[in-house]
């Protein structure tokens, strides 16, 4: 299976709690809610052909814990039946067990048991969210693929998908598209190392 990280960002980078102002409100966080203004038809199209694609779920803690309160009541929503029925796995080392169906905790060495999955037949192994998931498993080279969908705000506040700190990543541009809520769409391929060079004479 390939191994796809869908995130929904801010102009500055900041990836805690898109969705709601209560989401995530971790390390004093205040400003949460920032996508939602920008949601409109043709992105949740779109985000419903990439769900689509998926054979099997990786979140981490918090974000699975808000998706296993939330999803299995919205049975009326078009995607769920993906969400609710496609095998979920789910990295912690607190979590002893996991309520929704069908469910299994990685603890220990996540990054290993990743890289087993990933050897399984199957379409796309999909994180929703999950930042610091998405984070350590890009510094593992494990990551096929980037979904951003960038919302036009500055917040000046907030985790960041891409920390001073994280894994220099090489990324090739598969796709990129604007809908009309003003979201900005860029699907990347990763590539390993990044490319380094010097501006010049000769330099296109």
């Amino acid at each position: 299976m390939m191994l796809v990280v869908q995130e929904f960002l801010t102009l500055d980078g900041v990836s805690q709690g898109p969705g709601a102002p209560d989401e995530d409100t971790s390390d004093g966080f205040t400003r949460g809610g920032w996508f939602v203004p920008h949601l409109d038809e043709e992105f949740e199209r779109l985000a419903g052909e990439w769900l689509g694609e998926a054979d099997a779920f990786l979140f981490g803690r918090r974000t699975y814990e808000n998706f296993a309160r939330d999803w299995p009541g919205m049975t009326d929503h078009p995607n769920a039946r993906i969400l609710n029925g496609l095998p979920k796995y789910v990295a912690s080392d607190s979590l002893t067990e996991a309520a929704w169906n069908p469910t299994t905790v990685l603890s220990g060495d996540v990054p290993a048991q990743v890289a087993e999955l990933k050897r399984r037949p199957g379409r796309e192994l999909q994180i929703h969210g999950s930042a610091r998931l998405a984070q350590s498993l890009l510094a593992a080279g494990l990551v096929d693929e980037l979904r951003l969908a960038i919302a036009p705000v500055v917040i000046g506040q907030g985790r960041r998908l891409f920390p001073d700190s994280g894994a220099p990543t090489g990324l090739r541009l598969i796709s990129h598209r604007t809908t009309p809520g003003g979201l900005s769409v860029h699907v990347f391929g990763t590539t390993g190392a990044p490319e380094y060079a010097t501006y010049g004479a000769g330099t296109p």
